[in-house]
């Protein structure tokens, strides 16, 4: 059984600039870095959070500055796991080189947590989303609804991330015949009601707690 995210300390700059980059470093894992969302990201740090970091060669957080960042309070590592999975899982695939980072992380962290193991099941896409696979994933559903927002600069990022609506489902076509499918990310996605989940919480508590317009991100 993991710690509940009980920690109520506020990120220093540091910290934030270390959380940031590090769910870069998962956007940037699997190599599908649109550049829009590139573009639309590089201007959130620019403005607020991490100017000095190099969108392009995405820097690799070391195990050494997670360590230092966050190895001393679990509740917090854990919360910044939690947002790392998040993340993976926002276009809707969890690859293989996702989870070889998250586990990096996890290894820099010292925690082991077991809810990740089942995350295997939807590595590369290759499951179907079912009752099966729901009841398999169950563990981690339990472990990411247990994330808490205390960051302000944490939930706009992940408030751009996220996308505010499922993806409508949609025919690619060429040449004027369909190529391929794609089911809406609602049903692509198994642990998508987590990742609205976490859109709610970053919205309500930029609304609630730091008197933010959250229309912007509506």
């Amino acid at each position: 059984m993991t710690t509940p995210a009980t920690s109520t300390l506020e990120l220093t700059p540091e910290q934030t600039a270390l959380w940031i980059k590090g769910l870069l470093n998962i956007a940037c894992a699997d190599g599908h870095f649109d550049p829009e969302e590139k573009q639309l990201i590089a201007s959130l740090i620019r403005e607020e959070m991490v100017p000095e970091l190099d969108l392009e060669s995405c820097a690799t957080v070391t195990e050494e500055e997670l360590t230092a960042a966050f190895g001393g309070d679990r509740p917090l590592a854990e919360n910044f796991l939690r947002t790392a999975v998040m993340v993976a899982l926002a276009n809707g695939i969890y690859s293989q080189s996702e989870d070889a980072e998250l586990q990096r992380f996890c290894r820099a962290l010292g925690l082991e947590i077991d809810a990740l193991d089942s995350l295997k099941h939807t590595l590369d896409g290759q499951h179907e989303s079912n009752e099966q696979t729901l009841r398999l994933l169950d563990p981690v559903r339990r472990w990411l609804d247990g994330l808490e927002i205390k960051d302000a600069r944490v939930a706009r990022f992940l408030c751009r991330l996220i996308p505010p609506q499922c993806p409508f489902e949609r025919d690619i076509t060429l040449f004027g015949r369909k190529i391929v499918h794609i089911p809406p990310l609602c049903k692509l996605n198994p642990l998508y009601d987590q990742l609205v989940g976490l859109r709610f919480r970053s919205l309500t508590y930029l609304a609630e707690e730091c008197g933010e317009d959250i229309t912007p991100y509506c």
